[in-house]
């Protein structure tokens, strides 16, 4: 039985995860990203023993393995992590009583370990594809085109992103992210402000405009993030910039957050607004997961691991890319654990056998 396998080689899992924490992979460096491709790929070639392409766009490297001749399922990733170089001394790798911990521990590297643990105990390979890349956590600029083209040419998409509490997440909102920049005009704080056009007070305006724009009853959401303005404190400000981030479940409530952001103007007289930024990526629906989800449920049930809840999500992912595309695509496959992008980020080392195994079977049963 291949769980009973898996199990046996949790603690092969275990030192392959070591491997992959300890290579620091921030988004921002593209030096580190590419000794952790490095990494990934001998990680992989060990376990699965194939060896791996690494592969680079726009500066930025890619990870993947090909079985057979035609691609029917993929396995997707990334490799980047939230964390900057030197997190690792504050948070190491460490196993204390069945939970391990480290930078990017739980999203996503475990889910790759476990990826190449269920390849590794398939009968047949072939129609498996793999594609870890390396700019997730901001956006998926340089890696879009090889994801949206894999997609293409698969018939199922199978995320190794980690799960909700051991949920799969069978939808994910929209993610739209947005700049707002505001020109005022300065003045002496304290000899002339009406002399100046306030930026800070024109930002004011704005974030209350903007809570007009959520709508919570069809789950979107509208939330103004990181803020500046101003340059001392007897100065009225002259300008000021303000980051805006936009989760929705549909398309058209995307698209309604984005005219209406177009839309804004500024309140002041004589201030001015600037608007960048846009849909970033489109939601995933849940009738994308529907019929992938089903199955994972019942290869669940058939090997022992009991009742498969899925959820829908606020974080977006490249699983709505793939969506995006019309190709069937079931996320949330990776780790069970908690604390992704913060210090508490832990995997439950026990469950890395049975997803592993969950994966292998669900891709059997997809290929068969």
């Amino acid at each position: 039985m291949i769980l009973d396998r898996l199990r046996a080689q949790q603690a092969e899992m275990r030192n392959a995860l070591r491997l992959l924490v300890e290579a620091e992979s921030p988004s921002s460096d593209a030096d580190a990203l590419r000794a952790c491709a490095r990494v990934v790929a001998d990680a992989g070639e060990r376990v699965m023993g194939a060896a791996a392409e690494v592969v680079e766009a726009d500066g930025l490297p890619q990870v993947r393995w090909r079985f057979g001749e035609r691609a029917r399922v993929l396995l997707l990733g990334h490799f980047d992590t939230v964390w900057p170089l030197g997190t690792l001394q504050r948070l190491p790798f460490t196993d204390v009583d069945g939970r391990l911990t480290g930078p990017g521990v739980f999203d996503m590297k475990a889910g790759i370990v476990q990826g190449f643990f269920a390849v590794a105990a398939l009968q047949s390979r072939a129609g498996v594809e793999m594609l870890f890349t390396s700019d997730e956590e901001v956006g998926s600029a340089s890696a879009r085109p090889a994801i949206r083209d894999a997609a293409r040419r698969v018939d199922a998409v199978l995320v190794l992103e980690p799960s909700q509490h051991g949920a799969l997440k069978v939808a994910r909102k929209g993610v739209s992210m947005y700049q707002l920049h505001i020109e005022g005009r300065a003045a002496h704080a304290g000899l002339e402000p009406e002399n100046g056009v306030n930026a800070t007070i024109e930002m004011a305006h704005i974030v209350l405009a903007l809570q007009s724009m959520a709508r919570p009853d069809a789950g979107t959401t509208v939330t103004p993030t990181t803020a500046a303005s101003g340059t001392a404190t007897n100065v009225v400000p002259a300008s000021a910039r303000l980051d805006v981030d936009v989760r929705a479940l549909s398309p058209e409530e995307q698209q309604r957050v984005d005219d209406e952001m177009h839309d804004l103007a500024a309140t002041l007289p004589g201030a001015r607004l600037s608007v960048a930024g846009g849909p970033d990526r489109p939601p995933l629906p849940p009738r994308v997961a529907r019929d992938l989800f089903a199955r994972a449920v019942d290869v669940a049930a058939r090997i022992g691991l009991g009742r498969l809840q899925g959820v829908e999500v606020g974080g977006g992912s490249d699983g709505n890319l793939t969506a995006a595309e019309g190709t069937p695509t079931l996320d949330g496959l990776g780790a069970v654990g908690d604390g992704a992008h913060a210090d508490n980020e832990h995997v439950v080392a026990d469950t890395m056998p049975e997803r592993a195994a969950l994966l292998a079977e669900l891709v059997t049963d997809l290929l068969r």
